[in-house]
């Protein structure tokens, strides 16, 4: 009988520790979702470039919007398919506006990076090599949390200004009603304690080098 109980009563600890790990990664969903940008806090800032990480054609495009109206003097393209060049990328993204006006001279794009880690790794590569020390961050809102922080162990000490574009798919108002913006909000919110914690386990998750 005793032996029972003993299990009985683990068995009790470990579910109480899951409620537990269950309330306290829905409360930090619930603040994730609640703290994700929801406007463009400084459209003004001029820097030395702006970064778009692919993922969008709205990304894109707002980059080399940012560029015509002299937000920066370089666009930067991270973590473009292999064999996709400037044309292509135009085709895909801007179909319907005029090249930019410099001609392609002042876009560059990244084929290095196949995720988040890639993308900042790629850029601060790319930003030590032009001697870069500010840039605008072109991202989904959703994304733009974990990106902000692999740019910053990426390249600390430079100035990063967060410039959110805001797909249509994702329902970023009342997200809890649309079973895809569901789905997206908890897998970039997974992805951001992984990114949190990855310091902590070297040896597990390694970072990336070019």
């Amino acid at each position: 009988m005793s032996t029972i109980l003993v299990v009985l009563r683990f068995i009790g600890r470990i579910a109480a520790l899951g409620l537990l790990f269950a309330l306290a990664w829905l409360g930090g969903l619930l603040w994730f979702a609640t703290a994700l940008p929801d406007t463009v806090e400084d459209p003004d800032t001029v820097t030395d470039a702006i970064v778009v990480l692919t993922g969008g054609a709205e990304r894109v495009a707002g980059g080399l919007a940012l560029l015509e109206a002299g937000k920066a003097r370089m666009l930067f393209v991270s973590g473009v398919h292999r064999g996709v060049d400037l044309a292509d990328l135009l085709r895909q993204s801007h179909p319907l506006s005029p090249p930019p006006s410099c001609g392609g001279r002042c876009i560059a794009l990244g084929h290095a990076a196949d995720d988040t880690v890639g993308n900042a790794v790629e850029t601060a590569a790319w930003m030590q090599a032009g001697g870069f020390k500010s840039l605008r961050l072109v991202t989904a809102a959703y994304h733009m949390p974990r990106s902000l922080l692999e740019f910053h162990r990426a390249m600390p000490g430079l100035l990063i200004v967060p410039h959110p574009v805001f797909p249509d798919a994702f329902k970023q108002e009342q997200w809890w009603r649309w079973p895809g913006t569901i789905h997206l909000m908890t897998i970039e919110y997974s992805k951001y304690l992984v990114a949190m914690i990855r310091p902590l386990f070297p040896s597990l998750i390694p970072e990336k080098k070019l």
